[in-house]
């Protein structure tokens, strides 16, 4: 008897602490059982060699758009017809290709045409390369309100699918993705299975992304070049914004100016980053553009036990600049689950500080980091190690809303949702980043 007892007791300290470690280190509700990770999606190419696959768009400057896809047609035209209604394009233009070689893999024609200028809130229609499938795409808004969807470390995932069903269930502007794209990770054949994985939602409206750890594909001296898949394939808007890098750039959509960070190139007061950062907070304008947000991949501020303090030095290095340009908003990958701080500065609560908000969770091969530290120190609002994808809904001026949607199978559910006030108009921080005199730091008088 007391051996069975014995044997009891073991199975429910396990137990105990198995719960412990799945419904408290994670504010979940308790009938929700996270779920694991799923099987990789490969889409295999179906279409004729001339055809484009892997379609997908991004902004360039205010009214510009870029449409990049791949065809293994080598003769394939680097050509975008264009138009405001269905099948007619009374418009046309010529873009660039380049093809790029990994060990023995070569990629196909990787073509990026830069069409506009094009009216804002509306929908156009186009073909690639003279072929016949149509795509269409809407641009965004030119005033408020906005909205972002934003997920992180996607993948090509059954839960990956999941997450982009959500997201597609509601209409929105702009995707904002903080790095790992593909997890390719060296396996290029994976860049094009998720590029057609990815096609239906990125033909449609603009994808921005900034790369990851996952992204960099680099070996020592057999292969030193870092980034050459993700910079011949997803072209964002460097030149425009003064960047000499692919890496890290900026741009303006509606009234919100957006920064996307390198994580993985050097960040230090004497990098190209750090000044092309310096300088580009000092031209922004908080009077047109009165929402600052920035993206990057490896977290600032982390309390799950996963990535820890992977982010610091660049923390170190760049946050006073966040602080005195009085960024909205950080967006953050690499963990894979969500968390949410308060204003931050210099690890303390600051009302004049960035929120930052960890968003990891896009469906991921490698499954969730479940995971956080106890207690849960105070600067950190709310933490779930669950698939899913955010909100950012920018109202007007001076108000947006923020809401993480966590993946329930079929629905989204909403789990965690708050109002901002934009830094521009809060009357103790207000400022403009193009004056950093009215940027009076407080964190010392606190």
């Amino acid at each position: 008897m007391e051996k069975l007892q014995f044997i009891v007791l073991t199975l429910v300290t396990i137990l105990s602490i198995f719960s412990d470690q799945i419904l408290v280190q994670s504010q979940v509700s308790l009938e929700y059982v996270r779920p694991p990770p799923r099987r990789i999606i490969t889409t295999p190419h179906d279409r004729p060699e001339a055809h484009p696959q892997q379609v997908h768009i991004s902004l360039v400057g205010k009214d510009h758009m870029r449409v990049s896809w791949v065809t293994t047609d080598k003769n394939a035209p680097s050509t975008v017809e264009y138009g405001k209604l269905p099948g007619k394009y009374d418009m046309s233009m010529t873009g660039e290709h380049t093809t790029y070689r990994y060990f023995f893999y070569k990629s196909g024609k990787i073509h990026h045409v830069k069409i506009g200028p094009l009216e804002p809130g509306m929908t156009y229609y186009y073909c690639c390369g003279g072929a016949e499938k149509e795509f269409s795409f809407k641009t965004p808004p030119s005033k408020f309100p906005i909205e972002f969807a934003v997920a992180g470390d996607l993948g090509q995932t059954e839960w990956t699918a999941s997450t982009l069903l959500h997201i597609n269930k509601t209409d929105y502007d702009v995707l904002l993705l903080p790095g790992d794209l593909s997890y390719a990770d060296t396996q290029q054949p994976l860049w094009d299975t998720f590029g057609r994985f990815v096609e239906p939602y990125a033909s449609r409206r603009p994808w921005m992304v900034t790369q990851g750890n996952h992204e960099v594909e680099a070996f020592p001296i057999i292969h030193a070049h870092p980034f050459v898949a993700y910079n011949s394939r997803w072209i964002m808007p460097s030149d425009e914004s003064g960047s000499s890098s692919n890496l890290y750039y900026s741009f303006d959509v509606a009234g919100v100016h957006i920064i996307m960070l390198g994580s993985y190139t050097d960040f230090d007061a004497n990098s190209a980053q750090y000044k092309w950062l310096q300088a580009d907070l000092a031209k922004v304008n908080r009077q047109k553009t009165p929402w600052l947000v920035v993206l990057l991949h490896a977290p600032w501020y982390n309390t799950n036990t996963a990535h820890q303090g992977e982010g610091e030095s660049m923390r170190t290095a760049m946050e006073h600049l966040f602080y005195n340009a009085r960024v909205d908003i950080v967006f953050a990958g690499h963990v894979h689950s969500y968390e949410r701080f308060t204003r931050v500065y210099n690890n303390e609560a600051n009302p004049c500080g960035p929120v930052y908000v960890t968003i990891g969770d896009g469906g991921n091969r490698e499954g969730l980091a479940m995971m956080f530290q106890k207690p849960s120190p105070p600067i950190s609002l709310f933490h779930e190690a669950s698939f899913g994808h955010g909100r950012l809904r920018i109202q007007n001026l001076t108000h947006a809303h923020w809401s993480w949607h966590r993946n329930d199978d079929q629905d989204s559910t909403v789990r965690d949702d708050v109002w901002l006030e934009s830094l521009s108009s809060t009357a103790k921080c207000k400022g403009t980043a193009g004056d950093q005199r009215q940027f009076k730091p407080i964190g010392d008088e606190l």
